[in-house]
């Protein structure tokens, strides 16, 4: 209560600026309407009128303190808190080298809050005003504690309910409580997009396709489909991790899954448990064209 925030997300076609201007004023803070672009101007009135707290993406503010060391403004903020775009250390860092302290809020425009840091800077606290699943990409299916995987919201607000809502983002959940004293789950972050539709000579694969190949065999435990390009041919490689190896007769069926569910030819590879990477992905496109 009584901080002056200067907000810099927009106002316009996405409900970002007046989000955050309904917050701050909850809180008792005035707030400065400052929208997006316009960078000199913005500071002309940051070094009016002195704003301690900036509300909007990591980018923008980095903007507005490199123009600021070059016209020789002096910046007034103390704290800051963003979203819209990852924030990794370094930039959180950087920041608090200026004397800012900034903490950042997982938010989408459908949902609105989502998750938001804590002082303890372990992971992020879901808010308590929704339900929160972490699912395999491509599927609805959750995933075991820790596994990365796509997020999956649900709302039970009575202006615009959403059920199982896809954000395309990735995250995991963290065990255990904050030590900030916040009991309710949390979520390791922005992991990325969960969004991995590639085209392979020509046809879309998706997600759930592959997840439907590994519904049809209960030996597979979890798979990942690398596409690759060796003499700049499209090849595909079901990477499987099952108990106790595979066998011949299991790769030939799971080949003639990929090709019924596809219409494309993959080969099959098998793994022990635990090879693949825990990183969400259930399709790896790693072809180049050097």
């Amino acid at each position: 209560a009584g901080d002056l925030v200067h907000n810099t997300f927009s106002y316009h076609f996405t409900p970002a600026g007046s989000m955050m201007e309904t917050a701050a004023h909850a809180l008792g803070c005035t707030v400065f309407p400052a929208g997006v672009g316009q960078t000199e101007q913005q500071l002309a009135a940051i070094a009016d009128l002195q704003p301690n707290a900036y509300v909007g993406t990591p980018s923008f503010l980095r903007i507005l303190l490199d123009k600021a060391d070059e016209l020789g403004v002096t910046v007034s903020f103390t704290k800051a808190f963003v979203s819209g775009e990852a924030f990794p250390p370094s930039v959180r860092e950087a920041f608090a080298a200026r004397g800012i302290e900034a903490y950042q809020a997982y938010a989408t425009a459908d949902i609105g809050l989502i998750a938001y840091e804590t002082p303890a800077r372990e992971g992020m606290v879901v808010d308590e005003d929704i339900l929160l699943e972490i699912v395999r990409p491509g599927t609805g299916d959750p995933v075991a504690l820790g596994e990365v995987g796509e997020v999956v919201v649900t709302t039970f607000n009575p202006d615009y309910p959403l059920i199982r809502f896809g954000t395309g983002d990735l995250s995991a959940v963290l065990a255990g409580n904050s030590p900030c004293g916040r009991t309710n789950a949390r979520i390791k972050g922005w992991m990325g997009r969960a969004d991995q539709t590639t085209k392979v000579k020509g046809m879309f694969v998706h997600p759930g396709q592959i997840a439907q190949v590994v519904r049809r065999h209960p030996e597979i435990t979890r798979a990942r489909l690398v596409v690759d390009n060796p003499e700049l041919n499209d090849r595909m490689t079901l990477m499987c991790e099952v108990a106790g190896g595979g066998s011949e007769a299991l790769a030939t069926a799971v080949a003639a899954s990929i090709r019924e569910l596809t219409k494309l030819r993959g080969e099959v590879a098998f793994l022990p448990s635990g090879a693949l990477a825990n990183d969400g992905k259930v399709i790896d496109d790693v072809r180049t064209y050097a």
